[in-house]
């Protein structure tokens, strides 16, 4: 039986982005097809493993695959093989995980209670590979009545477990802006419509509406303007909403378009927003969570504004995320690794968890 270490390191070796993740599909589809399971590809280069031992319902346990277009600089002798391209956020340590519980399954060393459905998810860290898969009916199809998740966590010591019940991670959404004006020269700026100073009002009043509220709403990149000499006739805004609870997303949504319109109409400029759909909150589902705590120690994980989009598997039947920690390097930094001890915590969470 391979380790969870060679696992990993053949993994992290073949790092792929997006949708489209041949090598790694064909690594996880080769270790399973000698297992006592169905292979399963309900969407691009998803890999899913079904063990069915006759029960009424499955329990889920999903993975992602997708690397990030990171050029690696850790110096590990397994390091990638492919520029350009790094498993930056873990996720080789979370595929190694599930394919140990798929091994322990196959040899008879974990005796479900459910059936047991294995998702390997790509795409997570750009379009959201889990709203696609979900759609095609898999979860509701295979009776799935419960759905956990795992992801390595820099900020807990190596090898702590936590979760929290309720929400734990944010429901995000892109936010642009496009700000329209008229350009003059700057000595009759009076005479023209100045984008750059709409946008320095609608940033300072967007950044007062989110003050004191449990969210993220803030802007990483502008572009203005054409010369120094000239009123700007156009500035981009590129930024970021996140909410742990819906309806603050809803309200904050709806005033920060409110303050864009009032924007327009004091400058004389056109203020255009939008948002993309995002991802929900991840939300643990509490009655779950307690039932996990009376049998492992998990402790009590703080709520982030960073994203997830296993939110979705949430949607259709209860489940819970957890936080594994590495007790180091930042996620997505060109130096990323982790002790990989801690993944046979992760592994023995997810064999007591199905």
């Amino acid at each position: 039986m391979k380790t969870l270490s060679e696992d990993r390191r053949a993994l992290h070796r073949i790092p792929e982005t997006g949708c489209r993740l041949p090598e790694t599909a064909a690594y996880l589809r080769g270790a399973l097809a000698e297992m006592p399971c169905t292979l399963l590809a309900p969407w691009e280069d998803a890999v899913c493993a079904y063990f069915d031992l006759g029960k009424d319902e499955t329990v889920a346990v999903r993975s992602d695959m997708d690397a990030l277009p990171v050029t690696e600089r850790t110096g590990l002798p397994f390091a990638s093989a492919h520029p350009g391209r790094m498993h930056a956020c873990g996720h080789d340590g979370h595929m190694a995980m599930v394919l140990g519980l798929a091994r322990r399954l196959a040899a008879g060393e974990v005796r479900p209670q459910r059936n047991v459905l294995l998702i390997f998810e790509p795409a997570e860290e750009t379009t959201g590979g889990a709203a696609p898969i979900c759609a095609t009916g898999l979860l509701e199809r295979y009776h799935v009545t419960r759905v956990f998740g795992m992801h390595l966590w820099p900020e807990l010591p190596a090898g702590v477990i936590a979760s929290r019940a309720g929400a734990m991670m944010s429901r995000s959404c892109e936010l642009t802006v496009e700000i329209t004006g008229r350009s003059v020269h700057l000595a009759r700026f009076a005479e023209g419509c100045d984008a750059l100073d709409a946008a320095a009002r609608l940033l300072t009043r967007l950044y007062a509406l989110a003050e004191g509220k449990p969210c993220l709403l803030r802007f990483g990149k502008m572009e203005s303007g054409s010369a120094r000499n000239a009123v700007s006739d156009h500035t981009h805004l590129e930024g970021s909403l996140r909410c742990l609870d819906d309806g603050l997303y809803a309200a904050l949504w709806e005033q920060a378009q409110a303050i864009g319109r009032a924007v327009g109409e004091e400058t004389g400029c056109t203020v255009t927003m939008t948002c993309s759909s995002g991802y929900p909150p991840v939300t643990n589902d509490a009655a779950l969570l307690a039932e996990v705590r009376e049998r492992f120690p998990i402790a009590e994980a703080e709520t982030t504004c960073i994203t997830e989009d296993f939110s979705e598997y949430q949607r259709h039947a209860p489940g819970v995320f957890f936080f594994l920690g590495t007790g180091g390097i930042e996620l997505h930094a060109p130096t990323f690794t982790f002790p990989e001890e801690i993944l046979d915590k992760g592994e023995a969470l997810l064999c007591g968890l199905v």
